[in-house]
């Protein structure tokens, strides 16, 4: 669908109400005046009459609201209005709604502070509770107990707080939002609609449950997915061990020794000549006397260590693929806790062995490590000492303690990680979808073919969508994961920690031949993966998802490409068929002066309320229209200055604009009254930038659109209002006329370019001679402006003014000092545009008499032999 189907022409206008230009023009109070009057106007909201043809609907990040949004946020989301103010003057009905992702860990972790309280799905709802404090953020101590659904009532008690700070930051930044429209990922509707999702994925088999290894945080208790894995650097060292072979010692090097209890192989690179002899044998292993086999496998490396490596289950993510590939068993030791497992293993035969576990048994990893090495020193079997280095460890992104792998039940969905003919089709999907920039589809190409399992959608936190799932319990109490009773989709949305499955009573939760609920709750993202859903009405409002879906735009930042943007297009493909939406636009992120990315955990963000107070929301905005999608960009406090300065200027020269004639006299906006040559090529130069501009935000370049219309407002300024002053402070006549309509149908269409960037000063400005509001103004059209006359006409004539000036600045006199004789060195490039306005430049240079064209070879205009008549002194 073209994003530029729906652009209405320009019409000749007379416009006869009364201009209202005040005496002295400001930009203080802009930003709350007008954002009351758009409320009272319902100047955004969205008309769900509109055909989809006809509507632009974007499917807005909805912001975490459990702390406070950042200057990253505003640069980003400044981008989307943009967009969205643009598709609205092009005739666009624009569905663009809000949203407040309360779903997550950090929400989870401040109500508990916040009311001291902690979640225990085990216990019954109480509808009279009352938390045993109020504002206790940072607080430590004890923490009553409560059932999950106080847990999160309190959660979305506490974020409606957060929410109502978070929206008046959007309106004082003017975000064109409805602000009807608004969701948060854990109202009862994004619940229903997660819950609903899920249960089609489940009838499909898309999802499913397994016993299996996966990655886990042993601090927040909960497993963790590929998506949310960060590689950091992390202390350690390499011991070099001995393994019992029948030919001798057979040595690998490992940084973690206490994993030596779940080896369940030795493994080499098939091609590597040093082990060939020992591939088919065991070894026993050291310390716990287990007989390992020797095995070859290409992800080996030959020359990493020892170039032989222990397979233990489990130690990274290579130990689970041998596992998997090799079909090695199970020997894990380390639990949830993170603790080594304090039951003794059945592998392991023998008092020493045994004994030797049992002074590992429920040590942390680090005990446990220190307890091995004793150990291995002891039996001759470490091969000199630890040698210190730093390696990568995985981390969960919130985390600050390395991942364990353990084996626990999880749910997953199929994301095309385990099934190559779904994995093309998530990549053909890639390739649908238009990337702005273009370069950042490589990100989701690189992502979606790398990916080495499924989506892990389950966690073991207490607030968000629960699983809509019960089991029935057999005779001996335990759950029969493989015969799951499921609700019915209008049943939805249910906690099954509270409500009960048809066939049963609340007294059979728990007991042998009863039911028990799925403890877990989805990931953050299988609920914000369906974004286009709940806004859009899927699952109670399918008129209204008609209407809007599949979207036309999701923007995002290019950190989460492989977990929002990719599990969204996931969940629509495997539901209905097609992308979410058909652009993606990616911004950059915000550096601090360290060249530094800003975030909440490095501690360096810049809050953005005191910037919109001190500088001016349109400043601001300006800031980040002046960045492209896609490139990250400095956090520059003077880039602000200059759009205020900006805004400043479009006040001033607008009033200048309409100052001539009685404010009650009707103002032209038609084309056919400019007559003059250097009138007709100033818009036919503004008529290049409405047409160049229109195509740079069609292709979501909003920063080459602003350039573009900056440039031409300044020269307009500069020099073309200057230029035509006089002129068009005359007498009546058809050169007045000329320029007076040229000024206003200038104002007109540079009001409207600057208007997605600049919405409080370009409202202001509009309110003193046009009805209605400027956001709801056509955007312009070049063709009205477009006249035979060269555009170059304004810079030649621009060349001689400033030359005429330059020499008073040099005298040191006023600018309205009269010049009687003047040679004007001219080139021959410029001479045509110079001739054609030699009047308004005599005028403007304040030349009385002789003045003089002369060829020069030069690139501007020269003034020379000038004599200059300094006006009388002030009495």
């Amino acid at each position: 669908m073209s994003s530029d189907a729906f652009t209405l022409p320009d019409a000749p206008t007379i416009l006869t109400g009364t201009r209202q230009v005040p005496d002295r023009v400001s930009l203080d109070g802009v930003e709350d005046r007008w954002d009351e009057a758009w409320t009272a106007q319902d100047l955004y909201a969205f008309d769900r009459s509109a055909t989809r043809e006809q509507i632009y609907s974007i499917d807005t990040p909805p912001p975490t609201v459990s702390g406070s949004l950042h200057v990253g946020h505003v640069f980003s989301y400044t981008h989307t209005d943009v967009v969205a103010r643009f598709q609205r003057m092009r005739g666009r009905e624009v569905f663009y709604p809000m949203g407040w992702d309360d779903n997550g860990l950090p929400t989870e972790r401040r109500v508990q502070n916040y009311y001291g309280v902690r979640c225990d799905p085990s216990l019954p709802y109480d509808p009279e509770f009352t938390p045993p404090f109020e504002g206790g953020e940072g607080k430590s101590g004890p923490q009553l107990p409560i059932s999950r659904k106080n847990f999160v009532e309190l959660c979305e008690r506490l974020t409606v707080e957060d929410e109502r700070l978070f929206e008046a930051l959007w309106r004082r930044l003017g975000l064109s939002v409805d602000w009807s429209r608004t969701y948060q990922t854990v109202s009862a509707e994004s619940r229903a609609v997660a819950q609903q999702a899920f249960l089609r994925n489940l009838a499909r088999d898309e999802a499913y449950q397994a016993e299996a290894p996966g990655l886990w945080d042993v601090t927040f208790q909960t497993a963790v997915a590929q998506a949310e894995l960060e590689a950091r650097d992390y202390p350690g060292a390499f011991h070099r061990v001995a393994f019992h072979g029948a030919d001798g010692p057979v040595y690998i090097e490992t940084t973690r020794p206490e994993l030596l209890p779940a080896c369940v192989a030795l493994i080499a690179h098939p091609d590597d000549e040093r082990f060939q002899h020992l591939f088919g044998t065991t070894v026993r292993s050291p310390l716990f006397d287990v007989e390992i086999p020797v095995l070859a496998h290409t992800m080996a490396e030959p020359d990493k260590g020892a170039g032989i490596a222990m397979c233990c289950t489990f130690g990274d993510l290579t130990d689970v693929q041998w596992w998997r590939e090799l079909q090695l068993p199970t020997r894990s030791v380390v639990g949830r806790d993170g603790r080594i497992l304090r039951d003794t293993p059945d592998w392991l035969v023998g008092d020493s062995p045994r004994a030797r576990y049992e002074e590992l048994a429920g040590k942390t990893t680090f005990s446990a490590r220190e307890a091995v090495v004793a150990g291995l020193r002891e039996t001759g079997d470490l091969d000199g000492e630890p040698v210190t280095t730093q390696r990568k460890a995985n981390f969960y992104e919130k985390g600050d303690k390395p991942l364990e792998i353990v084996t626990s039940r999880q749910w997953y969905i199929r994301n095309g990680g385990r099934d190559e003919a779904l994995r093309d089709e998530l990549l053909a999907r890639g390739a649908e979808l238009g990337f702005n920039p273009d370069f950042m589809k490589v990100r989701y190409e690189n992502w979606v073919s790398g990916l080495n399992g499924d989506w892990l959608v389950s966690r073991q936190r207490f607030f968000g969508v629960p699983f809509p799932v019960w089991y029935p319990l057999d005779e001996h109490g335990e759950p029969q994961h493989d015969k799951p009773l499921l609700p019915s989709e209008d049943q939805l949305p249910i906690d099954p920690s509270s409500d009960v499955p048809a066939g049963y009573t609340a007294e059979q939760r728990g007991v042998p031949g009863g039911f028990a609920a799925d403890p877990d709750i989805m990931d953050t993202w299988a609920t914000s993966s369906l974004t286009p859903q709940i806004v859009g009405g899927w699952r109670t409002d399918p008129d209204l998802f008609s209407r809007v879906f599949p979207m036309d735009l999701r923007p995002q930042g290019q950190d989460i490409i492989r977990t929002w943007l990719f599990s969204t297009v996931v969940r629509s493909h495997l539901e209905h068929g097609s992308l979410p939406w058909s652009d993606a636009a990616i911004s950059g992120w915000i550096l601090d002066p360290d060249r530094k990315k800003m975030s909440k955990s490095k501690g360096n963000v810049v809050t953005p309320m005191g910037l919109l107070e001190e500088h001016g929301s349109d400043a601001v905005r300006y800031w980040a229209a002046s960045a492209r999608l896609g490139t990250d960009a400095a956090f520059e406090v003077g880039q602000m200055k200059i759009g205020r300065r900006l805004a400043i200027k479009v006040l001033n020269a607008s009033k200048f604009a309409l100052s001539f004639g009685a404010a009650d006299e009707p103002l032209a906006l038609d084309p056919a009254l400019v007559t003059v040559e250097i009138d007709r090529a100033m818009l036919a130069g503004l008529a290049d930038v409405v047409d160049k501009a229109t195509a740079a935000l069609v292709a979501y370049d909003h920063t080459r659109a602003l350039e573009l219309s900056e440039t031409f407002f300044w020269t307009f300024c500069d020099d073309y209002l200057e230029l035509v002053k006089d002129r068009a402070y005359g007498d009546p006549s058809p050169e007045t006329e000329s320029a007076r309509a040229a000024l206003a149908i200038a104002l007109d269409v540079l009001l409207r370019l600057f208007a997605p960037v600049l919405p409080f000063a370009t409202e202001e400005v509009w309110s003193w001679w046009r009805e209605g509001s400027v956001h709801r103004a056509t955007w312009p059209s070049a063709e009205p402006l477009r006249t035979p006359a060269d555009p170059a006409v304004v810079g030649a004539a621009g060349s001689a003014l400033t030359a005429l000036r330059k020499v008073k600045s040099e005298a040191k006199l006023s600018m309205r000092t009269e010049i009687t004789s003047v040679e004007l060195v001219v080139p021959a490039a410029l001479r045509p545009g110079i001739e054609v306005s030699l009047d308004d430049i005599r005028a403007a240079g304040r030349v009385t008499g002789t003045l003089t064209l002369v060829d020069g070879d030069g690139e501007t205009c020269v003034a020379r032999d000038a004599v200059l008549v300094p006006p009388a002194p002030k009495a």
